[in-house]
């Protein structure tokens, strides 16, 4: 008996260390999700939550496009840059909410997965759009900018994953954003013109001589 005691004695130890280091890997994980600057889910994040969302038929993904951004960086610089940046995340967090999921992609690039519960997706992203245009905070009110947003329904595509419908929501933002309209819907066809799942002039996108742009 007094062999058991003291092996469990020497046990207890061990088993809090382990519960803490646990406990520490999981924040480390959690954190390494979240893009420091935005505090928005980072692409591994975006995804694996993203995913899950396009269960739903009613699911629809967004993605958003800060216009002018280098010019506001040349002009105001990166701090200035950054404050849009948050600004925009902070508002696209907001509208998207705990059912859905907003991500920093990289650079000015964000994306969101919402349920569409009521079919108002058009008309909500259309006031989303006004939104993101407001100045970043009242202290700079010359940064402001707007921002092309792109959208898809998952039940337009069926069988489509992730990667396929952010590739349309790509191709309807970069029209939107050629265009100035501002917020546009992917089309219900064959997708734009794309190499290796990035539309055409954009980085990563494939030449016709297979080489990377």
């Amino acid at each position: 008996m007094n062999t058991l005691l003291s092996v469990l004695a020497a046990a207890g130890p061990l088993a809090a260390g382990w519960s803490v280091h646990t406990m520490w890997m999981r924040r480390r994980l959690h954190t390494a999700r979240l893009d420091p600057l935005t505090g928005l889910h980072t692409r591994d994040g975006f995804t694996r939550r993203a995913a899950t969302l396009l269960k739903d038929p009613r699911a629809v993904v967004v993605l958003a496009d800060v216009d002018r951004f280098k010019q506001i960086n040349d002009v105001h610089g990166h701090a200035a840059g950054d404050a849009l940046l948050q600004a925009t995340a902070s508002r696209l967090a907001h509208y998207v909410g705990r059912s859905g999921v907003a991500g920093r992609l990289g650079g000015d690039e964000f994306a969101a997965v919402v349920i569409d519960t009521h079919g108002t997706v058009g008309d909500l992203l259309a006031v989303l759009h006004g939104v993101l245009a407001r100045p970043a905070s009242s202290t700079a009110p010359n940064v402001h900018t707007t921002v092309s947003l792109g959208w898809v329904r998952a039940e337009d595509h069926p069988g489509e994953d992730l990667s396929a419908l952010l590739r349309r929501a790509d191709e309807a933002m970069y029209a939107a954003k050629q265009g100035r309209a501002g917020v546009r819907r992917a089309g219900l066809g064959r997708l734009f013109a794309t190499w290796s799942g990035r539309r055409a002039g954009r980085r990563g996108a494939r030449t016709e001589s297979g080489v990377a742009a």
